[in-house]
């Protein structure tokens, strides 16, 4: 789940998973550690307007987000797909 922000996005991630890392072509795939509060991970970033893909490293397993579009990976995944609004 996102939740739009007028400068930043929030993404929301509810599991009792111990690590998850968010990653997307914003930063060319580089992981980026979700903070954890009471089994709810979050990280929020400013992006720039455009179309993203990008996905959850939960505990070592590749997760899409299931609110938004996807779209398959070239490693036989699936991608989320978030477009960022000017």
């Amino acid at each position: 789940m996102i939740k739009i922000h007028p400068k930043s996005i929030t993404f929301i991630l509810q599991t009792e998973a111990n690590e998850v890392k968010i990653k997307g072509s914003w930063n060319d795939w580089k992981a980026e550690p979700m903070m954890r509060k009471d089994g709810v991970f979050t990280k929020t970033k400013r992006l720039k307007p455009g179309t993203y893909e990008f996905g959850y490293e939960v505990d070592g397993r590749w997760l899409a987000d299931e609110t938004l579009p996807t779209t398959p990976s070239p490693y036989g995944s699936l991608n989320s797909v978030l477009k960022v609004e000017p």
